[in-house]
């Protein structure tokens, strides 16, 4: 297949992730938050206000809000941000309104466990959009232009209109329905998290020793991590250290402990959380496996060193 082939194929694998994210997102609304008087964040979220007091379609209000936004992402955010926005922004809304018969089923009818619901789906279906680079619109175009020329986060300012949306709940339909829309709101945006970067959980660590070559080695051979160094010094003794950096899965992570220990029981070590690795490095080639038997051998050589 060609370049251009794979280049199809490629765009075509988005907008059908583009179009189950919206598929998803949309039951959710319909299914949870919608029977239970809930909100959702952004648009779709004043989109609901304006149905539970006047019955207007919640799907043609996104759509009609999203109008003005879409010309200003074209006009200060570029044309292939917009094409992007724009169809996810046609999809969602069509969904919404497509979708609404899901909301006569009545599948849960405790508001909390349905804001529980709610936010764990619609943060699955956001989670799919806004890895391959879509977004429902609304909320998220503000954002972006906000970012791009006034170095707001985005986060930030999704953050402060979603406790605008909330203020106006508490005062229409009382304090319970804001602090269980709260409640969904914080729920999908961890989840929209959690499935952008992946639920592999990595750790980042790194590791201060005077045998840092000799604890290096042991990682290689003993885990099969890859291991940088970065050169310090420290500031009391001006003896220049070795200072390891690896990045591993969760459950390796005691066993870096334990050969950290086992070599240097003063080493300094620090564990943090990566939430996203990409590159080469999280796995040796099977052709490397000579390597690290021999590396494994010669770790096993100079600990029986040092332990005598």
């Amino acid at each position: 297949m060609t370049t251009r082939g794979y280049r199809i194929l490629g765009q075509l694998r988005r907008y059908l992730i583009m179009t189950l994210g919206c598929l998803i997102s949309c039951s959710a609304i319909n299914l949870f938050l919608v029977p239970n008087h809930l909100l959702s964040g952004g648009a779709s979220g004043v989109a609901m206000i304006s149905y539970y007091l006047f019955g207007l379609p919640i799907g043609l209000q996104v759509f009609l809000i999203n109008i003005p936004l879409l010309i200003a992402s074209y006009k200060w955010m570029g044309r292939a941000y917009t094409l992007n926005v724009l169809f996810c922004a046609a999809i969602f809304s069509s969904f919404v309104d497509m979708l609404r018969f899901l909301g006569q089923y009545n599948a849960v009818t405790d508001p909390l466990i349905a804001a529980v619901y709610g936010g764990v789906f619609t943060g699955i279906g956001y989670g799919l959009m806004f890895k391959v680079d879509g977004s429902s619109a609304g909320l998220d175009i503000v954002a972006a232009i906000v970012k791009k020329y006034y170095s707001f986060d985005m986060g930030s300012v999704i953050f402060a209109v979603n406790c605008v949306i909330m203020s106006v709940a508490a005062v229409l339909f009382g304090p319970q329905i804001a602090m269980l829309t709260l409640i969904s709101m914080f729920i999908g945006a961890n989840i929209t998290d959690k499935v952008v970067a992946g639920f592999n959980n990595k750790k980042s660590v790194i590791i201060v020793s005077i045998h840092g070559e000799l604890i290096a080695e042991a990682i290689l051979s003993e885990i099969g991590r890859g291991v940088t160094f970065l050169k310090g010094e420290g500031a009391f003794t001006h003896q220049d250290k070795n200072v390891i950096f690896v990045v591993a899965n969760l459950t390796q992570l005691a066993k870096i402990k334990a050969i950290t220990s086992a070599v240097d029981s003063a080493a300094f070590m620090i564990v943090q959380d990566a939430r996203e690795v990409m590159g080469r490095g999280f796995s040796l080639p099977g052709a490397e496996r000579y390597k690290k038997m021999e590396l494994k051998h010669k770790f096993e050589l100079r600990r029986g060193v040092i332990v005598k």
